[in-house]
Parts: structure tokens; sequence; C-alpha cells
């Protein structure tokens, strides 16, 4: 390898003005979105190996970053690149820097809530069948729902207004302006603005699944490996 390659260090600097093309006051490194950087020989030269978590794996945005960490990159002389996508661990809110919180907030977007705070949990599976009055096998239905406490009683739980300060928000929509921000508004200054929702990486149960017709409809039924009932 030459020793005049950038070091690593150099490398997350010029990477840190990369910005998300959904949220462009953030860069994918205070996103948390660049997981790891390495040099590595490919047929005799230098490469740069980038490793990246999208926020999520169906994220349209993962192209642009991908094609922009490459443009990036390129003009600081580093032309042999190789992009890799891992999503596992799965990304979480608790990756986003301090910096990118500040961004966030600068920029007119609640910043997730610290874990412990507000948090997305997965709701455990639902049995039907024997258990629930119908005959044969008991069946266990695959729902996940993104659950966030909305307490009128404790005002801890309510998001912060980042234009004001306030507390005194409500929601709107689970969804904003894009599919991780959910939409408030401040009763206070009576400004909307969007929420980054709390995304935690859980690690969830292995299930073989199996899809059922009823009509013209159709139930997804799961059942874990080593077990006979679904």
């Amino acid at each position: 390898m030459s020793a005049k390659q950038p070091t690593l260090d150099q490398i997350r600097n010029w990477l840190e003005e990369v910005a998300d093309p959904e949220i462009p006051v953030v860069s994918v490194v205070d996103l948390g979105i660049v997981r790891g950087l390495s040099w590595c020989e490919d047929q005799g030269k230098s490469k740069l190996v980038v490793t990246i978590t999208p926020t999520y794996s169906g994220c349209p945005a993962t192209a642009v970053i991908r094609e922009d960490i490459v443009t990036a990159l390129g003009e600081h002389g580093i032309a042999n690149v190789q992009i890799k996508t891992r999503l596992a661990p799965a990304w979480t809110t608790d990756w986003l820097s301090e910096k990118g919180r500040r961004c966030l907030r600068e920029y007119g977007i609640a910043p997730p809530q610290p874990v412990g705070t507000r948090s997305c949990m997965s709701a455990p599976p639902q049995s039907i069948g024997a258990s629930a009055g119908r005959e044969g096998p008991p069946y266990h239905v695959l729902r996940t729902s993104c659950s966030v406490d909305h307490s009128e009683d404790e005002s801890t739980e309510r998001i912060e207004c980042p234009r004001c300060g306030c507390k005194s928000t409500r929601l709107v929509s689970q969804f904003g302006s894009t599919p991780c921000k959910a939409f408030y508004v401040c009763d206070a200054c009576r400004e909307p603005f969007d929420y980054f929702k709390c995304h935690l990486a859980k690690r969830s149960p292995i299930f073989l699944r199996r899809k059922v017709s009823f009509g013209c409809a159709y139930v997804t039924f799961a059942r874990k490996p080593g077990t006979r009932s679904w």
C-alpha cells in the first residue's frame, strides 16, 4: 500500500461533508450511517472499503448516499472505493451524534428522545385458533406495531418543540415529510414541526412463516423452529 494514502480519520472528516439526502443538515457520519472504514489490497492496488448501514433496509436514499460517498472520495483522489451495506445490527437513533441532534433541532426537527423516555415496541404475536375458541392448533399471527406513549399526565413524555422549546405539543400524524419522522404541532407557538422518530435495534425471534388464503385475503402465520404448532 502507498505510504501517502490518507488516514481513516482524514477520510471520516471528509465524509462529514456528505449530507444525508433527506435531511441535508446532518452528515452521513453524524447520522450514524457510516459504520466502518478500512483499507485493503485489490490486485496490488489500495482499495478503500466503506461500510454503511441504512436507517432502514428499504430506504430509498441509500443509492444516493452510496453515490455521494464515492463522489466525495473521488474529489479527494480516492478512486478505488467499495461500498458495503451491512443490515445487522440494524440502525438505531442511538448512533446519532450529539452534533447531529443539535443540527436537527436548529433546522426545526425535534431530535429523537433518549432511550427510556420513548421507545418503539414490538407487540407480541397474537394467538388465534384453539386458544382463541377455534378448533385446531393455536396459530400465532405476526403483528408489529410502533407504540409511543402520549400521556397527558406526564409532561416528560411530551416532544419538545424545536422552535420555542415548549413541551405543549401534540401528534398530528405518525408520518411526517419522510417515513422516519412524525408530524407534530406546538400548542404554544402554533408552529408545525417534524419529530425524528426513535428507532431501537432489537433482536427479533426467528419464526417460520406460512401464508394461508381466506377467500380473497391472506394471513401470515408463524411458529418458532423446533415446534410443531403454527
